[in-house]
């Protein structure tokens, strides 16, 4: 992710075995501003449960203080590679877009825009499933601060117009 390292790791007591995904703080980057984005993607993975959407499994802060998440672990490719690797015909392409919809659609009714929706931002699994991850940037659109590009976090070729002139951010952005 942009503001954190994320580590691929796996239980280690012996009773089952499972591997996840863990996103901890970059070092260097423990300002209160990056810390603040970082609790706000925790919570709302928190707040999102769809099939669609890397779920969170938990999350804690670091002996010294730096917050962290457990997420899901997702053995996938980005999407546009899953489709041209297996040379989706585009019945097979469109209903992978109606699932990445569906969980797009799910934020957007929980007042959630991701603002970087992007090919390698939803991974495909080996059967199929596509998961959208790293709401390191999204927001939530009835907050009283508004949703503002701040600080212009984005990826510019994937951002749409508001984003890139900052201007506000609704779930059309998406």
């Amino acid at each position: 992710g942009g503001m954190g390292m994320v580590y691929l790791a796996e239980r280690a007591d012996g009773e089952y075995r499972k591997k996840v995904a863990i996103k901890l703080i970059g070092r260097g980057m423990d300002r209160d501003f990056i810390i603040r984005r970082f609790r706000n993607e925790r919570q709302i993975l928190a707040d999102l449960d769809h099939p669609n959407i890397a779920r969170l499994l938990d999350g804690g802060a670091t002996a010294d203080g730096l917050p962290y998440f457990v997420m899901e672990y997702i053995d996938g490719i980005p999407v546009d590679l899953h489709c041209d690797t297996n040379c989706l015909p585009t019945q097979e392409r469109l209903r992978l877009f109606q699932k990445v919809c569906s969980a797009v659609h799910y934020a957007h009714q929980r007042s959630i825009v991701h603002r970087d929706i992007k090919p390698s931002n939803i991974l495909v699994t080996a059967d199929g499933t596509p998961k959208l991850l790293e709401f390191g940037i999204a927001r939530r659109a009835d907050a009283g601060h508004g949703t503002a590009t701040v600080g212009r976090a984005m990826t510019p070729h994937y951002a749409s117009p508001e984003q890139r002139r900052g201007g506000q951010v609704t779930t059309a952005t998406d």
